[in-house]
This record gives structure tokens, sequence and C-alpha cells, in this order.
């Protein structure tokens, strides 16, 4: 299958086909949606499209990059029977992705492609990875081998560690792309929108929006900290022995940070979705299929001040202070050095 038999999923698509024409893709994605074999039929047809020799060759079709399906290296990967394309699937008694597994993946992907332009390796319910399995595989996406990309698929991704989830670029492919709804979200990046629009770009303008990031983190920490509180058991029994009340203690520690992670994880996200509108902006002039409809005058107005290539270096720009808050960096330090590098 090529990309122009999945209608339902244009935004994504073209994400993934506007990084293509301009050579620029990122190294790790994470494809999300709710059927597990669409999600491995996208992934089929980028390994394709990678590596389609009619793309590469003199007589390259024109219009948006795509596979041809029909020539060797076309046949072979939609065969799975490419050297140089990798799957990855839970083993079918424990339903989890192993250590010796991802090893193995790690030793291939490390090799120079035989066949291919790109060696692609695909992680199939990555969700599944068990925790040192996981733990492994972040050294091979915090270093990834020159011309490979990898590919995440998960229908619940929400079980992926935040480690993963920050080093990845998620991509949803849930039918028609939905809007976000929640509405503290949209109003929080309306906030943010707001403020770039008003201050021109400039350098104060950052740090007005950093302020604006932070005040909002500050926030929801604090009614992380206060839900999570109010349903300890720390609140309900006061004349406990010393130990319990320190497991308590720690317990309650890595429950309000594990959330507050999870939250910054989520809005992160949904500014990486407003930047992604900014960039189609850039490339369209209209609104079509864009995440914050609501978000539409700010998200143009900015477009009007960046180029596409700035646009999309914004969402790698998001994707790199991901990465760093998964690897610990000090956060306002991590936060700082993202948002100073945004072309608003």
């Amino acid at each position: 299958m090529s990309f122009a038999q999945y209608p339902e999923h244009t935004g994504g698509i073209e994400l993934l086909q506007r990084s293509l024409e301009r050579g620029r893709l990122g190294h790790a994605y994470l494809f999300c949606g709710n059927r597990l074999e669409t999600l491995e039929a996208i992934a089929r047809t980028l390994a394709k499209t990678l590596n389609c020799e009619q793309r590469q060759g003199a007589a390259a079709v024109s219009g948006p990059p795509d596979s041809c399906d029909h020539c060797e290296s076309c046949r072979k990967i939609g065969e799975n029977l490419h050297p140089d394309v990798v799957w990855v699937r839970p083993e079918s008694k424990s339903r989890v992705i192993t250590i010796d597994q991802m090893r193995d993946v790690m030793h291939t992907m490390n090799l120079k492609p035989t066949q291919a332009a790109f060696k692609v390796g695909v992680i199939v319910s990555a969700e599944r990875l068990n925790v040192n399995a996981a733990n492994a595989f972040l050294k091979t996406l915090e270093e990834p081998p020159a011309r490979s990309i990898l590919v995440l698929l998960s229908t619940d991704p929400a079980h992926l560690l935040e480690t993963i989830l920050s080093r990845c670029l998620r991509l949803n492919f849930a039918g028609e792309e939905s809007h976000f709804t929640d509405a503290a979200l949209v109003g929080w990046l309306k906030e943010f929108s707001d403020t770039a629009v008003n201050e021109q770009g400039s350098l104060l303008s950052r740090y007005r929006l950093l302020s604006v990031l932070l005040k909002r983190l500050a926030a929801m920490k604090e009614q992380i900290e206060r839900r999570l509180k109010a349903l300890s058991p720390l609140e309900r029994y006061d004349d406990v022995e010393p130990e319990l009340q320190e497991k308590w203690e720690e317990e309650l520690a890595a429950a309000i940070e594990a959330e507050y992670r999870r939250q910054r994880a989520d809005l992160l996200i949904g500014l990486q979705w407003w930047l992604r509108d900014v960039w189609l902006q850039t490339l369209t002039g209209n609104g079509h299929r864009t995440a914050f409809p609501a978000l539409e005058v700010s998200s143009k107005s900015i477009a009007k001040r960046v180029s596409p290539p700035e646009a999309m270096e914004n969402l790698r720009v998001i994707e790199r202070t991901q990465w760093l808050l998964g690897s610990n960096t000090q956060e306002a330090l991590a936060l700082e050095v993202g948002l100073l590098k945004l072309k608003l």
C-alpha cells in the first residue's frame, strides 16, 4: 500500500511526507492509534517510501513522497523479506518484548544497510517492552545509528516509559484527526499563543513565554499534590509505626512525581501539536486539519513570521526539550533552553 491509500489519516501522513520531502526525518517516531494493523501498514509504507528504488532513481516521480509499491525493494518490504527492515513483536506466550529481542534489534540496527538506503526498525506493541528491554533500548534512542529510523507502534502509549516517550516524535493515527478538547489545555495554549503573537518574537518575549509555561506547571503540580495527598493513607491514619509512615511518604512522593511527569509530557505534547498547526499554516495558509481550530488566528499570525523550516525546527525543539526532561536535566534549565530556541 502507498500513503495515498490512507485518506482518513491525512494529518500524520502529510507530516511524514513533508519531512521526507525536505530530508528532515526524525530518528525515532511513535505511531499511536486504535488499530495496530493500521499502524503496521503505515510503518511499512514509510519503510517502502524511504527505500523505494523508483523514488530514488533518475526517473523519480513528481508529487508528495510515496512508495511505488512494485519495485523490488517495495515488494520485499511488503512481504517482510527485506534484510534492512526489522520487525519486533511481543513473544507469543509472555506477550512481552524481552531484553534479548531488543539486543538483537540493536545489533542489527547498528550494522550498515546491505540493500537499503535506510535501515528501519519497527517495534510493534511497544507498550509491551518490559522494563529491562525498555532501559536497554534507551541507548539506541539516545545515539541512533546513522541512516536508520526507529518506529514504535502502540495502541496504549500511556504504558510506555516517559524516557521513551520523550525521545520519540509522536504521530496519532486514530481516524480523521481529532481536535484537542481539553478545556484547560486549550485555555493555557490560548494564553501562550496570544503572548507569542503580542510579543513579536523578541528575546524578552521568549522569557515571558517561559514564565507562562512555568506558572502553568507550578499550578499543575500544586493540584496534583493536593489531590494525591487527600487520597493517601497519611491523611486517614495519624498513629502509625515510623517505618510505615516513611513507606507511605515515599509512595506518595513517587506517585506525585510520576503523575506530574505524565501531565507535563501531555502539556508539551499539546504545545507540540499547536506548533504543528503553525507549521501547517506556513505550508498551506489555511486551518484545514489543525488540532486547535480555536487558536487559528494566533497560528496564522505566527505562521506569517516564520518560514516552514523554522516552523519544523520548533517541533524538533520541543522534541529535544522532552528528551532533556526525560534524561533528568533540571526542569527549569531544560525548559529555558528549549523556549529560548523557539522561532515565534
